[in-house]
């Protein structure tokens, strides 16, 4: 039997905070070596800005592996998977942490893609399993806030082991860190069936909804847009900007920050009008992006812009996250794995354009080519939100 100090640790917003745990440990993974490039460029003796394409390794594994993967455990009881998920998580950090090349680097980061394409698979539909319907918005927020302050602690802290101790070490305090998130889990989760997880005869339904595949496309071109220039932050602040190393790394942790009243303020104006609140944070994103050279020149105007792009991006992960459950609310884990692929061929498409663009043209052109590509993703977003009330217009009432 258990005791009633255990049952108290089963408490649904006990297992919201557990799995916020696990997405700063997963976030600060993905992220991590933004902050990294130009030590594990030294160390590894390559440039930085190639250093750059394991973000793309990374990323477009997770999109490759999501779709199969979640297919393959959707009959898995939930808590019994993150386990699972955790030791792959682990012991593939142990294989970076202790790596002597690149080609080792990248084998144990696909390891860790493994891992995160399966975890942010069943870990959006799970914490809206695991609270009441009134409190999904906050419950999204929260897990959230994980991967804003990944961004805000995760990264720069990340960066300062790196620094005091050589990148290697920053990756083993993770695998450290993932031991903890586990053992939070096991805790504090019930078991729980696979619900809602989907079949393979749903991606063809999913393809069919008109408003969802335009969604993901605005998702990759958006993401892309965004990682651009986010991948190589650390070199363009150093090179252009002039920045010395600390503020460096107060960029990274003020951007991060950025995200954390972000996903606290996100339930209210997203409430009021859904598809106006996204499309105002992908235009947003734009218009970061267009003024991240001019602002650069100046380090506080830099600093000013981060704070609203890290706003930006935070909330529309938010709001297309919700856009997704809405619209595939029979298939969430298959919906939100199709999301994780999709927003990660986005995360590796923007890092591999970002890397064309400073070795072909030049560091400082980063931002101007990322805009364009957010303004292709503003311009069909606004078009099938345009359509889509025509068409509810022209049918009236039932």
């Amino acid at each position: 039997m258990q005791t009633p100090q255990f049952l108290f640790f089963k408490r649904p917003w006990w297992g919201v905070m557990a799995l916020t745990f696990a997405a700063f440990i997963f976030n600060t993974t993905e992220f991590v070596p933004v902050g990294l490039l130009t030590d594990i460029g030294e160390s590894l003796h390559m440039r930085p800005t190639d250093v750059g394409v394991v973000m793309t390794i990374y990323a477009w594994t997770v999109s490759i592996a999501s779709l199969p993967l979640t297919l393959f455990v959707r009959e898995v009881e939930r808590r019994a998977l993150l386990m699972r998920v955790f030791i792959v998580f682990i012991l593939s950090h142990v294989v970076v942490g202790i790596a002597p090349n690149f080609e080792i680097l990248v084998l144990g980061r696909i390891g860790v893609a493994f891992a995160h394409a399966v975890f942010w698979s069943i870990s959006i539909p799970l914490v809206v399993r695991l609270v009441p319907p009134d409190g999904e918005r906050r419950a999204l927020a929260m897990v959230s806030i994980g991967t804003s302050v990944a961004m805000v602690a995760g990264v720069p802290i990340g960066r300062a082991i790196g620094d005091a101790l050589g990148w290697r070490a920053t990756f083993q305090v993770i695998a450290c860190a993932g031991v903890l998130g586990m053992a939070a889990l096991w805790v504090t989760l019930p078991k729980l069936d696979s619900q809602g997880s989907g079949s393979l005869e749903s991606v063809p339904i999913l393809l069919k909804r008109r408003m969802l595949v335009v969604l993901f496309i605005v998702t990759v071109l958006t993401v892309c847009a965004h990682f651009a220039a986010y991948t190589y932050l650390e070199p363009f602040a150093r090179l252009i900007t002039h920045a010395s190393s600390g503020e460096v790394t107060f960029l990274l942790v003020l951007f991060g920050a950025a995200g954390v009243p972000a996903a606290f303020c996100f339930s209210r104006p997203y409430a009021k009008g859904p598809r106006r609140f996204l499309l105002a944070t992908v235009f947003a994103i734009a218009c970061c992006l267009t003024l991240l050279w001019p602002c650069a020149q100046y380090f506080g105007v830099l600093s000013a812009l981060l704070l609203v792009w890290g706003i930006a991006i935070i909330c529309f992960g938010l709001a297309m996250q919700a856009q997704v459950l809405r619209l595939a609310s029979d298939a969430q884990d298959l919906a939100i794995s199709m999301f994780s692929g999709l927003y990660n061929i986005g995360i590796g498409g923007g890092a591999l354009l970002g890397k064309l663009v400073a070795h072909d043209i030049g560091l400082d052109w980063i931002g101007a080519f990322g805009a364009m590509v957010a303004a292709a993703g503003t311009l069909l977003c606004g078009l099938a939100f345009a359509a889509s009330r025509r068409y509810a217009l022209n049918r009236g009432p039932e």
